[in-house]
């Protein structure tokens, strides 16, 4: 009965969210009228609440950074200098023999920002690319963009952070994938911001977007003719209630899902699902040490999170042959609780545990991806200003679905970061 209520708490708040930015009054009333060691996370490169500004500035900054370690285990080659836990083998050696040596650069960055005062309030803009590749790009050194995104007022557009997502969670660390269960999505988007500060709202249109799972009936015919279809942006928002002590926030996610059968033999697999999700994530400041924490549960959410895999799982429907199989939106949960500590002007460490863990439908492969750990504790040491050299060591667990088998991922990581920045005007 309360996940009943949770429900409805996030459909009606999204709904009157997406009334309210395109109401055509709101955008008329809107017309009228960003001393402890330097970070590694994502939310470093975040560009913070500030005051207004009063001179236009622009700022060139990012880093150069060398990781190298020795995985114990194995992963994906094309993964070699992540711990991304859905990477790991899903059956016996499928990725070779234990033990391998790794480096690359693909962590290094290069960004660029900018702040103007305007009549209708500050206008701030970033673009920003790292080497990391994905996608058609997996695997490799190449340049990736990660933000091209600006704002005036109370409104961005854009791609960055969304809504749903908290990157103040992400732990000090020199792994790159980060924590399986936290959220984390950069998405396409506009939106509206009625409060900032440090406790602020905001409201997002996001591209939406999903993957499908066709499990072991892959080879059926029918599937082949499933298209995806998304009648409406994926609508997300957030609320941020900060003091000095830190923040607790709060956040949500709905989308619609559909998927049409284009082959028209009898057997209807077309269907439609609804995704939602809650996010519920904290900073807490003790001195110089921060404790991060985030639990998030939902359904159909797993584009959202940092590391799963599919949104939609096959269902067998037997019973019914004019619809064989269904598709059922998969049952999420992600836990991530780190600390980062401040040994001194010189010395800082992160250490913590992150999991996922999946309600599979009954359709998808005995291997298919159903829980991940994570874990990480590392020492990093700052010599000088905009200079960081660190070791950290890894472990992931992969559980499949049904087959029994499982896999650990042990890694030991060493990184040099080189940072920069230059501000003009201001």
């Amino acid at each position: 009965m309360q996940l009943r209520k949770q429900i409805r708490f996030v459909l009606i708040s999204a709904v009157a969210g997406w009334v309210l930015l395109l109401w055509p009054q709101a955008a008329a009333a809107q017309d009228a009228a960003g001393a402890t060691p330097p970070k590694t996370t994502v939310a470093s490169t975040i560009t913070a609440t500030a005051p207004q500004a009063t001179k236009p500035s622009f700022e060139v900054y990012g880093f150069a950074m060398l990781d190298i370690g020795h995985d114990f285990k194995q992963i994906n080659p094309n993964w070699f200098d992540t711990m991304r836990v859905t990477k790991l083998p899903s059956i016996k050696d499928e990725f070779g023999q234990d033990h391998s040596t790794f480096a690359g650069v693909r962590q290094s960055r290069l960004g660029v920002r900018s702040s103007s005062p305007t009549s209708l309030g500050e206008l701030k803009t970033t673009f920003e690319f790292e080497l990391f590749g994905t996608g058609v790009d997996e695997g490799q050194t190449t340049f990736r963009l990660r933000h091209a995104y600006g704002e005036l007022g109370q409104f961005g557009a854009g791609q960055t952070w969304s809504p749903f997502m908290d990157p103040d969670v992400f732990p000090n660390s020199i792994e790159y994938w980060g924590p399986t269960g936290m959220v984390f999505f950069r998405n396409v988007q506009v939106r509206w911001m009625p409060l900032k500060g440090n406790s602020n709202l905001v409201i997002a249109a996001e591209r939406p977007g999903a993957s499908g799972d066709q499990g072991v009936y892959a080879d059926r015919v029918e599937l082949q003719s499933i298209k995806a279809r998304f009648p409406m942006p994926d609508i997300t928002g957030a609320y941020k209630y900060g003091e000095k002590w830190g923040y607790v926030r709060v956040a949500g996610a709905l989308r619609v899902i559909k998927w049409d059968d284009m082959f028209d033999d009898g057997v209807d697999l077309s269907g439609d699902a609804t995704g939602w999700g809650l996010n519920l994530s904290s900073n807490l400041n003790f001195g110089k040490d921060v404790v991060r924490l985030q639990y998030v549960f939902g359904e159909g959410i797993q584009n959202y999170m940092n590391d799963a895999p599919v949104d939609i799982g096959v269902q067998t429907n037997f019973g019914d042959p004019s619809r064989p199989l269904l598709g059922k939106p998969l049952p999420i949960q992600g836990l991530v609780a780190f600390i980062d500590h401040v040994w001194s002007d010189k010395y800082s460490s992160s250490f913590g545990y992150s999991r996922t863990d999946i309600d599979n439908s009954n359709g998808q492969a005995p291997d298919a991806y159903k829980s991940g750990q994570y874990f990480l504790g590392n020492l990093l040491y700052y010599p000088a200003p905009n200079v960081m050299v660190g070791t950290e060591i890894q472990w992931g667990r992969r559980e499949n679905f049904s087959d029994g088998f499982s896999s650990d991922g042990v890694k030991l990581q060493f990184s040099f970061k080189y940072s920069f920045s230059q501000k003009f005007g201001g």
